[in-house]
């Protein structure tokens, strides 16, 4: 921990303010000494028999991350009890919405595991400090809503005050997380803006052996070519919408490819995501045979 302290320092210590910040938080995502709590307890979140919970707590049916839509609202009661602390003869709205934040943020914790869990090492490292510190903000309002149903209301505004710092530090880590690392985001978005329009040539079709998952390219955009009969092809993006994975690299079965690396399963008709983590579909393209015997690709309305 000392390593990591120190290298957040040097980090910090060259620039302006709010360069400082910047790469102190960067320098999180190198914090290998994270590693140590992350990794086992990684096992043990993947471990849970959650079954079809699971993708539900990834958001798959949302098509996006449930994490960020749940923590609303317990952010949203907690700063509305702060607003009602200073508004005289409000002391019981306030309690009942700083219990209601507590109780709301368990679900939301939930969701946020889940998704840690299947992340890259650099974001598990922030992840795990993001959520050290909506740890101790939820137990500083626990305190909080304790002390108030005791009628302490000033211990209990303050250890809410506490808690709100606590949510402030988490909420920046966790910004950070979500945009500067771009955990949760679908990371096939940009294929529709890469690829030109038209018709691409992926190679002749006997170069395709049956069932094989292939990989070539478009311009700057890698795809994965699977022969599933002697006619019948399909070409989705490589790069895995949740991380990146390579898709050419995993296992081809059942009408299904799986993701090496965190096991998201994209059918290969659509590239509908049907299990995993994966929140969003892979990109599609629309396939055809020249007069020369070329396989040729492109999006769908791209002619």
């Amino acid at each position: 921990m000392g390593t990591l302290i120190a290298r957040i320092h040097d980090a910090a210590a060259a620039d302006g303010i709010g360069s400082r910040l910047l790469k102190a938080l960067d320098a999180l995502g190198d914090a290998e000494d994270l590693d140590r709590i992350a990794e086992p307890l990684q096992r043990v979140v993947q471990g849970l028999p959650l079954g079809r919970l699971r993708g539900v707590l990834h958001g798959r049916p949302l098509g996006h991350p449930l994490h960020p839509a749940l923590v609303q609202l317990p952010l949203g009661a907690w700063v509305s009890a702060a607003v009602l602390d200073v508004v005289p003869g409000s002391e019981r709205a306030a309690e009942v919405l700083v219990a209601v934040g507590v109780v709301a943020a368990a679900p939301a914790a939930w969701t946020g595991w889940v998704d840690w869990a299947e992340q890259h090492e650099q974001q598990m490292r922030t992840g795990l400090l993001h959520a050290a510190s909506m740890a101790v903000a939820v137990a500083l309002h626990g305190a909080s809503w304790v002390a108030r149903s005791r009628d302490s209301h000033r211990l209990g505004r303050a250890l809410g005050l506490a808690g709100l710092a606590a949510v402030s530090c988490g909420a920046a880590l966790g910004g950070h997380l979500a945009y500067r690392q771009a955990a949760g985001a679908n990371k096939a978005e940009p294929v529709a803006h890469l690829v030109e329009p038209g018709w691409h040539t992926l190679g002749r079709t006997a170069d395709f052996p049956v069932g094989e998952a292939a990989r070539r390219t478009i311009g700057e955009v890698a795809v994965l070519v699977v022969r599933e009969a002697e006619e019948v092809f399909h070409v989705l993006a490589d790069r895995c919408s949740h991380a990146s994975g390579p898709l050419s690299q995993g296992k081809v079965a059942d009408g299904c490819v799986t993701c090496p690396w965190h096991g998201s399963v994209f059918r290969l008709t659509d590239g509908w995501n049907v299990d995993g983590p994966a929140t969003a579909p892979q990109p599609k393209f629309v396939t055809r045979t020249d007069d020369q015997g070329n396989l040729q690709a492109r999006l769908p309305g791209a002619g």
